[in-house]
Order: C-alpha cells, then sequence, then structure tokens
C-alpha cells in the first residue's frame, strides 16, 4: 500500500484575537510558506493496533500506546479511529514533520493536528470532509489551549480566509485584493492556554471592562473584513494599530512584541499589532511590496529570530 501524506499550512489571526473566545469575530488567514506534513505507511509485518510516531524534528520515535492519554497525537489519532468506528487500526507509522515554528503563534499544533486527522482517515479509506477534520481537530485544541476559539483549527483546516464567530457557520470570504503581510517572531514561546486563562480571570472580576474592550475589538473586525471584501486593504493598518491598543489594555502584550511593532512602524509599516496569544510569539506588519524588505530589516536588527512574509490572497 503507498504511503499516505497530507498537509497543512500555518496561520496568523489579523484581528480579533482573544475578544474571539467571548463571542467577538476575528479574522484569521492561512500562511502557505510554513506547514506541517503527516505521511502514513503501512506495516503489514508488525501486528494489528501498533502504530509508530517518529517526528524527527523534535527527536520523537514511540510507539503511539506508550504516549500518555492527554497527548495531542493521541486525541487526534483516538478521536479518527472513534469517528471511523475502527477499534484496532492496522499496524502503521505516522511521520511527522514541519516547518510551523513551536508556540509562535503560527497554528504548528493545529497544522499537525489537521494534517494527521486528514492523512490517518484517507489512510483507513475514509477520507474525511473539511468539516469532519475541523471538528477533530478542535477536540484536540481543547488540550493545547484550554479554552480555544476553535480559529485555529478553522483556518488551517479550510487554508482559506476567514471569518469567524464562535459558535456560528464558518464563513470564508473574499480577497479582492492582494496584501503583504510581514510577521516577526519575538523567539519567545507564546503561552496561549496562560493567556487566554489570565485574561479570564481579569474579565471575571470586571468584565465591563473587558466586555467594552471585546466589543471594540469585534467592531474593528468587521471594519477589516469590509475593508478587504472591497479591496482597500490600506485601511487596515489603522485597524492593526487600533486593535493593537486594545490588546495592550486586555494586557496580553509583552516588552519583546512592544519592541517588534514599533520596529516595523518605524521602518514603514502601514500599521502593526501582535497576533495571536500574545505575551510572546508573534507580531504582524501590513507592508507594500516595496517596504517588506526594510520591515524585515528592522524587525531583525529589533531581535525578531526570524519573520515571513507573506501575501493574503483568495
Amino acid at each position: 500500500m503507498p504511503a499516505i501524506s497530507a498537509t497543512a499550512p500555518g496561520k496568523i489571526i489579523l484581528f480579533g484575537e482573544h475578544a474571539v473566545v467571548y463571542g467577538r469575530p476575528a479574522i484569521a488567514v492561512p500562511v502557505h510558506q510554513v506547514q506541517a506534513r503527516v505521511m502514513i505507511q503501512a506495516e503489514p509485518r508488525n501486528p494489528s493496533g501498533c502504530i509508530r510516531i517518529l517526528a524527527q524534528a523534535v527527536n520523537l520515535d514511540v510507539w503511539l500506546a506508550d504516549l500518555p492519554r492527554e497527548d495531542p497525537l493521541v486525541s487526534a489519532v483516538r478521536g479518527t479511529l472513534t469517528a471511523l468506528g475502527i477499534e484496532i487500526a492496522p499496524a502503521c507509522t505516522i511521520r511527522i514533520s514541519s516547518s510551523i515554528p513551536v508556540a509562535a503563534g503560527l497554528g504548528s499544533g493545529a497544522a499537525v493536528s489537521v494534517a494527521t486527522i486528514r492523512a490517518l482517515s484517507t489512510f483507513l479509506g475514509q477520507a474525511f470532509t473539511d468539516e469532519q477534520v475541523c471538528s477533530l481537530a478542535y477536540e484536540v485544541e481543547k488540550i493545547h489551549h484550554g479554552t480555544p476559539s476553535g480559529i485555529d483549527n478553522t483556518v488551517i483546516t479550510y487554508a482559506r480566509p476567514v471569518y469567524f464567530v464562535r459558535g456560528q457557520p464558518i464563513e470564508v470570504f473574499q480577497v479582492a485584493r492582494p496584501f503583504t503581510i510581514v510577521i516577526g517572531d519575538t523567539g519567545i514561546p507564546s503561552p496561549t492556554a496562560q493567556s487566554v486563562g489570565d485574561l479570564r480571570r481579569r474579565w471575571q472580576v470586571d468584565p465591563t471592562t473587558y466586555d467594552t474592550l471585546f466589543d471594540a475589538a469585534g467592531l474593528i473586525a468587521q471594519a477589516a473584513r469590509l475593508a478587504i471584501e472591497r479591496g482597500t486593504p490600506e485601511e487596515l493598518g489603522p485597524l492593526m494599530d487600533q486593535n493593537h491598543a486594545l490588546l495592550q489594555e486586555m494586557g496580553v502584550s509583552s516588552l519583546e512584541l512592544e519592541r517588534l511593532v514599533a520596529a516595523a512602524r518605524l521602518a514603514g509599516a502601514v500599521g502593526a499589532k501582535l497576533s495571536g496569544g500574545g505575551q510572546g510569539g508573534n507580531m504582524i506588519a501590513l507592508a507594500t511590496p516595496e517596504s517588506a524588505d526594510r520591515i524585515t530589516e528592522g524587525l531583525m536588527a529589533a531581535g525578531a529570530v526570524r519573520t515571513i512574509v507573506t501575501e493574503v490572497r483568495n
């Protein structure tokens, strides 16, 4: 039996992170410059049920049965088998590779889950729909992030720009005119579960203040979608700056993120903000094709450990 493989892109949140957990809209887009890849090879010489996991980049070589039940990979595999009504899978090796930085706000965990679920369901002869993949990947996200919004698994599964409101149907929308985003990585892991949990505790103490911030972030996301759909992406710059100011008030930024945001603006970014959980991870800057290199240089000089230039399009 030939090997079966599947890939999944990274992602960035353009607008609405954190507020999306509380029912406000957010916009996320795939980042195809980085991806997770999962390849599954049948191992007919091994007993049924023997599943070997190989991920050389993180020195992982282990039998699935030896991983703890709460491990995300176990959840992805077991969830797929349960959904297919399979108790014992054919013996196989699951090889995982990824160019997506871990804990950087680029959706590394969700991408590995999506690629694993998609590859395994295909390997077992019943390829899942996007909706099925997304639903199972969301269950795995609960292990990664505690109370996830669902936006990571959604944009990565569909690999299209999405307008996301928790609990509502997914909206994939059109990008009327492509635009350029420069991503700057602080190199500091972004503890999404901790960041989300800390913010929830602050919200519980003062819901009025934080609901006002979430409402404002939601309105910005709505305005950003309109700008993208009508082909005026230059309007996104001020909206990014406004969204970043709200995230600062929510208490999810960091000195490193602030340094990179300031450097991007100084280098000519139309707007800039943190992206994702905050307290580390990535920031993003709206660039023109002409200014992208200059912004990249400015971010590296300010301490970014890596940058990615991506074009947002359909």
